[in-house]
């Protein structure tokens, strides 16, 4: 009789010791990294991110030239794992809450729309170019078309005001 009364106990005790270090084990910390800090970013995308806000006057000749390019540079992004520095233009004239883009993006990015939806998945499947963007809180749908200046930098066209 004693003997399966001690075996309850180790039992009983064995559970409860169980059952303890379950429940401390969901009250730790994740691990996961997050994109609050630029230290993570720096980690993350390994690439200097640099913002650059013009009007859109300035740009627009810019940006409809790099909307006609997309298609040979949706490969290149397709492949992308590496870049030396990544620069976001913003285009704040170009926002949906200031109207839109100006009638000249505005109809080369309906003439162009497939390969812009394109280019916006490709930089939601690509982790570096999707950190990098999201790190500055640009939204992927803002993202008007990319451009490379040389090899291994991007530039970033959005439609979108800087946060503050």
């Amino acid at each position: 009789m004693t003997t399966n009364r001690t075996i309850s106990r180790k039992l009983a005790h064995g559970l409860a010791a169980t059952a303890f270090l379950a429940i401390s084990g969901y009250s730790l910390p994740l691990g996961a990294q997050g994109v609050a800090e630029q230290e993570a970013v720096n980690r993350i995308v390994g690439s200097e991110v640099n913002e650059e806000q013009v009007r859109s006057q300035a740009g627009d000749d810019r940006v409809i030239v790099a909307i006609e390019n997309l298609s040979e540079n949706i490969d290149t992004i397709r492949k992308l794992t590496t870049l030396d520095r990544v620069d976001i233009v913003y285009m704040p004239d170009s926002s949906q809450i200031e109207g839109g883009p100006p009638a000249k993006i505005a109809d080369k990015l309906t003439e162009h729309s497939e390969t812009v939806d394109s280019l916006r998945r490709e930089l939601e499947g690509n982790a570096l170019l999707y950190h990098a963007i999201n790190s500055k809180n640009v939204l992927i749908q803002d993202v008007l078309a990319v451009e490379f200046d040389g090899d291994k930098n991007l530039v970033i066209f959005a439609a979108a005001k800087p946060a503050q």
